[in-house]
């Protein structure tokens, strides 16, 4: 059977770090298992790794779709397998690297996802009564309906939201129940560290990115007619800045709303990634000695 390495953990955590020392080191390449880093033109808010690492190592997943297409998780999944068996035929190491647990559980598990077709009356009708302020209404439905379904869905993500009432609806819903191993053996390396020093790292990354002209990329986006009503744009960091630019944030405001939310982000990555996970091997981003242990334990896992 082959080998898949995954590598998890919340925001801010070192993971693309890891990902391209240990690809280096036995000679692997990357599959993002990151919801915002699919886009286009969408770089320094989603935190993309930069060329130089993309030039030294193959990442796959980035920069796939424009801000407007939409993506599902059916999309991902099928495109993850492609590439994690490309990857392995060519004799190399497929590393499946990212924080959004949706993705990288679709694969890892092999969840046999629904095949909805989506419904665009359906959609609009739910998005007006969104826009109106019932999102709370439509949650409360979703937990009628499905609520196992319900506490994998954040409240507050919209789009999330309505998709998964559109599968509920359809009958084809609970997708994580109904699964099919994947062939493959997988080794899942989980990164953490005190909440103190996540969110200081966050932060850090935040004043970054502001640095880096996260305000010019989504004036970019806007000029070259991406609507801030998009998906895309209603990702933490997009949505912030474009209150700023439309007047309703002031810089500063917007770039502590930005903190905020990734911080709460931070919290939601843990309910689907929980440091009582028994096949998740957990480190410690603060203790140096974890290096070589993880180094061991990605060669005692491709030995066997």
């Amino acid at each position: 059977m082959s080998n898949l390495v995954v590598i998890i953990g919340p925001t801010a955590s070192g993971k693309s770090q890891l990902a391209l020392r240990l690809a280096q080191q036995f000679d692997g390449e990357v599959v993002s298992a990151d919801s915002r880093q699919v886009y286009c033109l969408m770089d320094i808010g989603t935190a993309k790794p930069g060329r130089e690492e993309m030039s030294i190592i193959p990442h796959y997943l980035i920069d796939i779709i424009n801000p407007d297409e939409d993506f599902s998780l059916a999309q991902y999944q099928r495109l993850a397998y492609q590439k994690i068996a490309d990857i392995q035929r060519h004799g190399k190491l497929p590393l499946l690297v990212g924080g959004s647990g949706l993705y990288v559980w679709a694969v890892v598990e092999g969840w046999v996802i629904p095949k909805v077709t989506p419904d665009p009356e359906f959609r609009r009708r739910l998005e007006g009564r969104a826009a109106q302020g019932e999102g709370d209404e439509l949650y409360q439905e979703l937990v009628q309906i499905d609520p196992a379904v319900a506490q994998r869905i954040d409240r507050r993500n919209v789009r999330r939201l309505i998709r998964a009432l559109e599968v509920a609806y359809s009958g084809a819903s609970r997708p994580q129940l109904s699964k099919v191993a994947p062939p493959f053996q997988t080794l899942i390396i989980g990164l953490t560290a005190e909440r103190k020093e996540l969110y200081r790292r966050i932060d850090a990354r935040v004043d970054r990115m502001i640095e880096q002209g996260l305000v010019d990329e989504v004036k970019r986006l806007i000029d070259m007619g991406f609507s801030m009503d998009l998906p895309a744009m209603s990702g933490i960091g997009y949505k912030q800045i474009c209150l700023y630019l439309g007047g309703e944030l002031t810089l500063g405001a917007a770039v502590q709303q930005i903190k905020n939310e990734t911080h709460r982000l931070v919290r939601r990555q843990y309910n689907w990634f929980r440091l009582k996970d028994e096949r998740i091997k957990w480190f410690d981003i603060e203790d140096t000695k974890d290096e070589a242990e993880i180094e061991a334990l990605v060669v005692g896992f491709i030995s066997k």
